[in-house]
């Protein structure tokens, strides 16, 4: 687990960011904003972060949904096992005659799990779409079936952390309706897997806090306890 934050005072400021912010007519998110440095993306593509973070405490205020593309015996434990849809391959084939489609059903989905065998029949009409969305399915073997249910579960519990065209990273770690504890608990889990990332702490320049449509809050940050 991450040790950058100066946890007392982090407390405070997500307090703040939670009791200060305009309260609004829904319950809004609270998003987590990393600002990296020493990260040049044009000389080094690779320096991207895309990766999924199952957090220990998943936002209240939004169900993340979960598609299942497969067949025969993967299809009815999708279904067995909470997937929010399952989908035939044939009816992708049938969608990628109309991209409006796929677009919409990647815009419908949070994370899509597709069975291993059929993934490579179905690339070619979804791979345009998703792949731009970063929304491509994660990939489990007919023959693991037995794990989809724990995978389901695990998704949807899960954010997507991913860099763009910038050095930066935007996430959403939380709702208002959770305590600033539960928050902090979930930045510290996505601040420990960006480290591992760039295996230098220091690359993470600010972290900032806010809800959806409320004004940012600095966290304070310190690289004191890795140089010991």
């Amino acid at each position: 687990m991450s040790q950058l934050l100066v946890e007392d005072k982090v407390l405070e400021v997500i307090s703040k960011a939670l009791e200060e912010s305009p309260k609004r007519r829904f319950t809004e998110a609270v998003d987590l904003v990393v600002v990296l440095r020493g990260i040049d993306l044009k000389r080094d593509p690779n320096a991207k972060i895309s990766e999924v973070v199952e957090l220990p405490n998943p936002p209240k205020n939004r169900q993340i949904k979960i598609a299942v593309i497969g067949k025969g015996e993967f299809a009815v434990k999708a279904k067995e096992s909470g997937a929010d849809r399952v989908i035939e391959p044939e009816e992708i084939e049938t969608m990628a005659g109309n991209r409006k489609n796929l677009k919409k059903l990647a815009r419908e989905y949070d994370f899509f799990i597709a069975q291993a065998d059929i993934l490579p029949k179905i690339v070619k009409y979804i791979g345009p779409v998703f792949g731009p969305r970063n929304k491509m399915p994660v990939n489990l073997p007919a023959t693991a079936v037995s794990k989809l249910p724990e995978l389901i579960e695990k998704l949807k519990k899960s954010v997507r952390i991913r860099m763009k065209d910038q050095p930066l990273i935007h996430v959403k770690v939380g709702s208002r309706d959770m305590n600033p504890e539960e928050i902090m608990e979930n930045i510290k889990t996505i601040l420990s897997v960006i480290e591992r990332k760039y295996e230098d702490p220091s690359k993470i320049a600010r972290v900032y806090i806010k809800t959806t449509m409320g004004p940012a809050y600095e966290l304070p940050i310190t690289y004191e306890k890795r140089r010991r």
